[in-house]
């Protein structure tokens, strides 16, 4: 699986294709369940597609993020994969940067200046 623990307080997620990514996001947020005081990031720069039930999974995995002042930012969504976003209303839920580093670089600090 591509998750690693980026720093103390950030998880960085390389995002399977479907059909593992709905496994791979249950396991962050299960990581997530245990330790309330890490943000995510999520790399979909091998995803083509995104299921219904991988963007309950995403929604369920922001709420919890979200109820403990932690964020979830995804990285290198394509234009096709942000399309299902935009189509679904829900590119005004998620934050969305151009690549994992300015994700990466703007948690690390927010982090530092609190």
């Amino acid at each position: 699986m591509g998750i690693q623990n980026w720093s103390e307080n950030i998880i960085l997620v390389n995002l399977a294709a479907e059909p593992d990514m709905g496994e791979e996001l249950q396991t962050v947020i299960d990581q997530i369940n245990d330790r309330t005081d890490q943000d995510v990031v999520i790399d979909f720069a091998d995803v083509d597609i995104v299921t219904s039930s991988s963007i309950a999974k995403l929604l369920k995995l922001r709420k919890s993020l979200a109820g403990n002042g932690r964020r979830l930012v995804f990285s290198s969504v394509s234009p096709k994969t942000r399309s299902i976003f935009v189509v679904t209303g829900l590119d005004n839920v998620f934050e969305f940067v151009d690549d994992a580093f300015c994700a990466l670089a703007g948690l690390q600090m927010v982090g530092s200046a609190e």
